[in-house]
């Protein structure tokens, strides 16, 4: 089966990055210098970068989400730290959510396992990001969402949940190499919303704008978004990089 193998990012300084990452939201250090929580996850790589990054609103890459037990936790946890985060909010149906940024800007979602007031007792780790953070969710943009479904299929990704936010004027949709199913058939259904922030392996996020006319991609010397490298792919596309993938507007 496939899997969603790294995630990578230029920045100005990848060292520095790599160092927050580790010291900061606790993840460790892998081979070829990838940072992350466990092999079950998406790695994150840092690569230089020959300008500061400057996120916009209409950029293919968008951010990483941590699934977390424990939100309150994090976000204190994160204070301690010396790091500003927005306090957590119940965003409509979607999500129990805060958000920073890295000191290169990149953002960073905290996504609690649970809406906000549903919290089950599960076990964690009081000494660990949120109780046991896990890198949940890449998020991506596009203008045409049925080419991506299409490469998403053709890749054997799963089609996990829909989430229409027609207040914001985009849709989300959900996608991994998993032979897990959601609760409901139904992928619209607010059932399968919580359980996708408990998995445990790192999901393709599709922010599919309406209100967009296209996406901007950086040039391969840029900061910000590189591509996300995908591995166990049966199937011959070039450079398993998702990046190339989504480049469909």
């Amino acid at each position: 089966m496939g899997k969603i193998e790294t995630l990578l990012l230029r920045a100005n300084d990848p060292i520095a990055q790599r160092r927050f990452y580790c010291e900061i939201l606790g993840m460790q250090e892998f081979g070829n210098g990838d940072v992350g929580y466990t092999e079950q996850e998406a790695k994150i790589r840092f690569l230089p970068a020959n300008a500061p990054y400057k996120p916009k609103p209409g950029d293919l890459y968008w951010k990483i989400a941590l699934g977390v037990p424990d939100i309150e936790l994090a976000c204190r946890q994160l204070v301690q730290r010396g790091i500003e985060v927005s306090a957590p909010n119940q965003f409509q149906d979607v999500g129990y959510l805060a958000k920073f940024t890295d000191p290169e800007g990149f953002t960073v979602e905290l996504i609690e396992h649970w809406f906000k007031g549903s919290r089950q007792e599960e076990e964690i780790n009081l000494s660990q990001l949120g109780g046991g953070a896990h890198l949940n969710l890449i998020t991506l943009r596009a203008v045409d969402i049925e080419p991506i479904q299409k490469i998403c299929t053709d890749l054997g990704m799963a089609p996990l949940s829909i989430q229409p936010v027609d207040s914001h004027g985009f849709t989300l949709y959900f996608f991994a190499f998993t032979s897990q199913r959601p609760p409901s058939s139904d992928l619209t259904s607010i059932k399968n919303r919580q359980w996708l922030y408990q998995r445990k392996y790192t999901l393709l996020e599709v922010q599919h704008l309406r209100n967009v006319d296209n996406i901007t991609v950086p040039d391969d010397s840029s900061a910000g978004y590189h591509g996300t490298v995908l591995s166990g792919l049966k199937t011959d596309i070039e450079s398993n990089n998702l990046m190339m993938l989504l480049k469909v507007n």
